[in-house]
């Protein structure tokens, strides 16, 4: 079968997954639920609204409550706009063309709102995320089409393994006191490929350093314009500031994750406000209300006369809102031609205003995250690629079950790792960890290569602390229950939330202040473990200490990471924690202490808990819980 064939199948399973898991999801939520975990808003208000592109009729919303939940609409995907009165038959759907933190604009496809937005609350849900699987096909489709007709680029026929990589040896390595030597010697890597070449980063290492120097020298060697990209905007965000910071020319394209104004300056929508062309678009569009004003006069009861008069003003108004669209696009061409790097997420270079850009060199970051039909967006418009990421970390997120989705967790970058070991520089030096934090990590997925860094390798909070603790509940009686498809542990979550308050008190004594992951593989753990630290001394260290699941902390760190392991049954039972690349995540967060509870009777069914456990009784790292039960 055709290489983008099967990919097509494969996401076409995946999507029929994902929208049965989104109904199953959403029938089962109300509106609260909903809005708590940031895919609706109730209620909004009405700020504005305009004609559009494509003579479509422009919403913006506010949200007027619950500012502080973070949500999860993005551009592109569907939103529909909803009455109380009645959330079934009063309800319109639309696109989302634009988003903030508390305000989206929605682009719906009619002339004026529905007379019942007038009366009662509003409010507006998202729906299933039809648009990035869309654009995924696209891509697909395309890269079939020249699949079939054997016009596949250089750059693909390497992807898909029908040619070797090549490089040029010839180039002069740059070098740059910054980076060590093997982060030197992969940007010297990246400059000499021809059309692929892959970084390796594990947890700590300055991958992100690596490639911003890269991109500078490749900057340097005379390429006009990089695409920079990663699956999520936070990835995006991240490169986007670190670029910026380095005096590079960058355009963000589509919403930050972060609201910042260092980062909102960098934004395409930003710079094109900026522009002299965009200037009188204020004029042209108040023209453009006045006259859809005039017609909505219109609106009810009137004869062929009056409804000549309100098409004639609607054409108007679309007359001037071409005109603004005009100059929308040449302030959109000036601004994306005078940077250097343009970022956005993988879906997002296909956003309207860069999808018809060809590139000569495209970088994906957390390139093992990321889902292959969505590499294949960008790719099939450039001539050169390079992927950074650590394919030991947790893989994409993926809803479908049995072959296609180990198919799917197969990513373009373990395949490329595969084909062509020769492509891969492997960072070894990190930054992140006490050493005795990284030497258990590194043993089980970097072949013991790790190092670590003299300025972190003996780092602690104090001098007598164990930088690594795990401590054992078996025979606690602990027992693990099921929630909402979820599991929690009540009384390892009430253990944990004393012992790590027990733990910064004895910090607080010297006023020293950490930073604080409390961590939990479960969902519902994480939840139990929230609602007892608001009950408890933790409560007191709100500003830095913040609680999640594992998957929400890939990327980040903090000085103390905490995880309730959460499994204690009889079974032997440990469920996604047998992924261990979940436990890789988890453990390199922590800089300078990882303290780690769980019941070693039914973790150590799995040959990585017992090597872990062993590892910690043999370096003096492994106490009973029993030790702290007077706390």
């Amino acid at each position: 079968m055709q290489y983008f064939k099967k990919l097509q199948q494969l996401l076409d399973v995946e999507k029929e997954a994902d929208l049965a898991s989104f109904h199953q999801a959403s029938s089962q939520q109300d509106i609260g639920q909903k809005r708590t975990i940031g895919q609706l808003w109730y209620p909004i208000a009405i700020k504005d609204q305009e004609l559009g592109r494509g003579d479509y009729l422009s919403v913006e919303v506010v949200r007027t409550t619950h500012l502080e939940v973070p949500h999860q609409f993005r551009y592109g995907v569907q939103a529909a706009l909803f009455s109380n009165h009645d959330i079934t038959t009063h309800r319109i759907e639309g696109t989302v063309i634009a988003i903030g933190e508390n305000w989206i604009k929605i682009s719906f496809r009619i002339d004026e709102l529905p007379d019942w937005t007038d009366n009662g609350k509003l409010g507006l849900e998202m729906l299933f995320d039809q648009y990035s699987y869309e654009e995924m096909q696209k891509s697909l489709k395309e890269a079939e089409k020249q699949e079939t007709s054997q016009i596949l680029s250089p750059l693909s026929q390497v992807l898909i393994g029908n040619k070797a990589p090549r490089f040029n040896e010839n180039k002069d390595s740059v070098a740059s006191a910054r980076l060590n030597e093997v982060q030197q010697q992969a940007v010297n890597h990246i400059a000499s490929a021809t059309d692929i070449a892959l970084v390796h980063g594990p947890p700590g290492t300055g991958k992100t350093t690596t490639l911003v120097e890269a991109i500078k020298v490749l900057l340097a060697k005379g390429t006009t314009q990089l695409l920079v990209t990663a699956p999520s905007n936070a990835a995006v965000d991240v490169l986007t500031e670190k670029l910026a910071e380095e005096k590079i020319s960058v355009i963000r394209v589509g919403n930050p994750a972060r609201v910042s104004k260092s980062l909102l300056e960098k934004t395409l929508d930003h710079q094109i406000r900026a522009h002299v062309f965009v200037k009188d678009n204020q004029k042209l569009k108040k023209q453009a209300a006045q006259l859809r004003d005039m017609a909505h006069k219109y609106k009810r009861k009137f004869g062929s006369a009056e409804r000549a008069q309100r098409k004639a003003l609607f054409a108007s108004a679309r007359d001037i809102m071409k005109e603004l669209e005009a100059n929308e696009a040449v302030a959109i061409d000036t601004v994306l031609n005078n940077a250097q790097v343009i970022t956005a997420t993988l879906v997002g270079t296909n956003h309207p205003s860069i999808r018809k850009r060809t590139f000569h060199t495209l970088i994906i970051d957390e390139a093992a995250q990321a889902l292959e039909p969505a590499c294949w967006i960008p790719i099939l418009r450039t001539q050169k690629l390079i992927m950074a990421g650590d394919h030991q970390q947790l893989p994409p997120t993926i809803k479908s079950s049995g072959k296609e989705a180990k198919a799917l967790m197969h990513t373009l970058m373990q395949k490329c790792i595969e084909r062509y070991p020769d492509t891969v520089v492997s960072l070894q030096e990190q930054y992140r960890m006490h050493a005795s934090i990284m030497d258990f990590p590194s043993q089980q997925f970097y072949a013991n290569s790790l190092q670590a860094h003299p300025s972190v390798a003996t780092r602690k909070l104090f001098m007598t602390d164990l930088s690594v603790q795990f401590v054992d509940t078996a025979g606690c009686g602990f027992e693990e229950k099921n929630k909402d498809n979820s599991i929690y542990n009540p009384e390892e979550a009430s253990f944990t939330v004393r012992l790590l308050a027990q733990y910064l008190h004895q910090l607080s004594t010297g006023n020293i202040l950490p930073t604080v992951g409390l961590i939990s593989p479960y969902r519902a753990q994480v939840s139990e473990l929230k609602e007892q630290a608001s009950a408890s001394p933790l409560a007191s260290y709100d500003g830095s200490l913040s609680a999640n699941t594992i998957d929400s902390f890939q990327g980040q760190e903090r000085d103390v990471i905490c995880i309730s392991l959460c499994r204690s049954n009889t079974e032997g039972t440990i469920g996604f924690l047998a992924d261990i690349r979940r436990m890789n995540v988890a453990m390199t967060r922590a800089r300078k202490k990882l303290l780690i509870i769980g019941d070693s009777s039914t973790l150590t069914v799995h040959p990585f808990y017992r090597d872990f456990i062993k590892f910690c009784e043999d370096n003096g790292f492994y106490q009973s819980a029993w030790e702290y039960m007077e706390y």
